[in-house]
């Protein structure tokens, strides 16, 4: 397997392997030509947004600052809505459905680190990967953490730390994040 196909994954991979490498500098450059934009701009937005992420880019709304670690192990549903200054670390899928909104400075982490300290000294680094459902809401400055999962219509609230799967219709707050309300 390549370092890439090891990283998509979960497995453990070298970060600094040269396609890689190659990959991030892109999606930066993508970025920053993005977060360069301004409102009303959407002829040069679009093309931008369709070459960066794995899906979605032609009907998502994102309004800039936008940062990713790659952008193509993104997929966006229809009329997905994110707020300014989202950080999505995709080294992993990062799926989030359709409808759904993410409020300002939230962050999606894919991105993981071994917790053996002899492992995290060799350099390997890993991942595993998000999922929103559709209709769901991301209070702003939440934070949804690797290997999550969350259901159709959650609501997060703001602030929250999303550290397990959040079942279909619930509603979390906190840090961590537990269930809230009737």
């Amino acid at each position: 397997m390549t370092e890439r196909e090891k990283m998509i994954a979960g497995e453990l991979y070298r970060a600094g392997d040269p396609e890689l490498v190659e990959m991030r500098k892109r999606a930066q450059a993508l970025t920053r030509a993005y977060n360069a934009t301004t409102y009303g701009e959407d002829a040069v937005r679009r093309p931008l947004l369709e070459a960066l992420l794995g899906a979605g880019g032609h009907a998502a709304v994102i309004r800039p600052p936008f940062h990713v670690d790659y952008g193509s192990n993104i997929h966006l549903g229809r009329g997905v809505f994110l707020n300014f200054g989202c950080v999505i670390l995709d080294v992993c899928p990062v799926r989030i459905g359709d409808r759904s909104e993410i409020g300002p400075y939230v962050q999606i982490i894919a991105a993981d680190h071994p917790r053996d300290p002899q492992i995290r000294r060799s350099g390997l680094e890993l991942g595993r990967p998000v999922t929103l459902g559709a209709h769901v809401w991301v209070g702003a400055g939440a934070i949804v953490l690797p290997g999550v999962s969350i259901g159709d219509d959650a609501i997060i609230g703001a602030g929250a730390v999303v550290t397990r799967d959040v079942a279909a219709g619930v509603t979390v707050a906190g840090n961590p994040a537990r269930p809230i309300g009737p």
